[in-house]
């Protein structure tokens, strides 16, 4: 028996997407040449944006990693990264909007930050924040707690692949949800790029309503043709078509 059980039974649709554009705005996307994991020089980022436009992405925010022991970004250095990308999109009269935020990993380093209201959203109040993907923060409920009473609405990058929330049913995501989070789900999860259970969850959080968002990750040229093969997904189209998808919302 499958560790999940599906729990909508409606018969999907085999018609492929023919883009992203209903999707519209990827807010999860390592750009900013240098300063993380992701791109490494300008020529890079501004070949992945053209091929990201035609995949049909009317905007793009970059997120960079802020990581204290990892990739330790101020807002100074992400924005002046995105102005450099935007004078190169810019010269190349490449028509996109693009801007930068950042993707905030949660550990005690964030809340003076979250004190200070010195995040860097992704849309007006809205800010990306990542968990380990060994434990999750002993006391998560407080950093919520912190990032609302700041004023900051919540977004989780892509929950389906935190092991230490799998369970038989949605329970572990409910208590989440039930703080008034919302989710971000990696396309390429549906794709079993991060592997079967991971594409399980990303479909079982589908049915139940919860993908609020979805977003690339983008980090390099090899996500491209993954994200091409994966608009032929059931789930992709189910999830870029839901009536609970909010990306649009961020234009």
């Amino acid at each position: 028996m499958s560790l999940f059980k599906k729990i909508f039974s409606k018969k999907e649709t085999n018609i492929p997407l023919e883009d992203f554009s209903c999707v519209a705005v990827d807010f999860h996307a390592h750009l900013i040449p240098g300063i993380d994991d992701g791109v490494k020089t300008l020529e890079e980022s501004v070949a992945l944006i053209i091929q990201m436009q035609e995949l049909g992405f009317k905007k793009i925010i970059a997120t960079p990693h802020v990581v204290t022991d990892g990739y330790n970004n101020t807002n100074e250095t992400i924005l002046k990264g995105r102005d450099q990308v935007i004078r190169a999109l810019n010269a190349k009269k490449i028509n996109i909007s693009f801007d930068a935020a950042a993707e905030y990993y949660v550990d005690e380093t964030l809340l003076p930050k979250i004190k200070a209201k010195s995040l860097l959203p992704v849309f007006k109040n809205y800010v990306l924040i990542e968990l380990s993907y060994v434990q999750p923060p002993l006391n998560i409920t407080v950093y919520i707690y912190e990032l609302k009473s700041a004023g900051y609405q919540v977004i989780l990058a892509h929950p389906e692949r935190y092991a230490f929330y799998y369970r038989k049913d949605l329970s572990a995501y409910e208590e989440l949800k039930n703080q008034d989070i919302y989710f971000q789900l990696n396309i390429s999860s549906f794709t079993g790029m991060y592997g079967k259970t991971v594409k399980q969850v990303a479909e079982m959080l589908v049915d139940g309503g919860m993908a609020d968002f979805l977003s690339t990750d983008i980090h390099n040229n090899k996500l491209i043709p993954v994200l091409r093969d994966a608009l032929k997904l059931p789930y992709v189209r189910k999830a870029a078509t839901s009536e609970y998808l909010m990306n649009t919302k961020f234009l």
